[in-house]
């Protein structure tokens, strides 16, 4: 039987029919519990309908992490959500594997907005190293050779007054 014969718009008998069969054949090759048929009824014929394009919804199941979101975060690691391996730096590994932004990853598994994508260690690290380098002190020593500047338009105002 297929859903074609069934042509007075009544496609319902014609879906238990199949439902019925695709069951009774599982049921022969598989051992299933009792308490276990009448989800595997409803999962099959939701799954008819949708194939005869009915308005069955589907079955949308969350994504479960690779790992609890809580052991994701260590000192010198962080282990992605999506597939449970060990990065110093998750945000390239999103983008390349996933096309997420930290972002959309936080969305997606409902992380806080400070939810790192470094590990800890490794950051410090980095830190660390540009302090060494003097990166960053471009706004102190800019700010320490104004200060300077301004005072001496001053002492030519007390010059030009005498």
């Amino acid at each position: 039987m297929t859903l074609d014969d069934n042509q007075n718009g009544s496609l319902y008998p014609a879906l238990a029919d199949l439902s019925t069969e695709i069951i009774c054949a599982y049921v022969s090759n598989n051992s299933v519990a009792a308490s276990a048929l009448p989800a595997l009824i409803a999962d099959v014929h939701a799954a008819l309908v949708r194939l005869a394009g009915g308005d069955a919804e589907p079955v949308v199941e969350p994504q479960k992490s690779a790992v609890p979101v809580k052991k994701s975060v260590t000192p010198d690691f962080i282990i992605c959500l999506e597939d449970g391996l060990k990065f110093k730096s998750l945000k390239r590994h999103l983008r390349t594997k996933y096309d997420l932004t930290p972002e959309e990853y936080r969305a997606k598994w409902g992380l806080p907005a400070d939810y790192p994508m470094v590990a800890p260690n490794y950051a410090a690290a980095r830190s660390e190293l540009a302090k060494q380098m003097g990166l960053g002190q471009q706004r102190a020593k800019a700010a320490a050779a104004a200060a300077p500047a301004k005072k001496a338009p001053a002492k030519r105002r007390a010059a030009a007054a005498s």
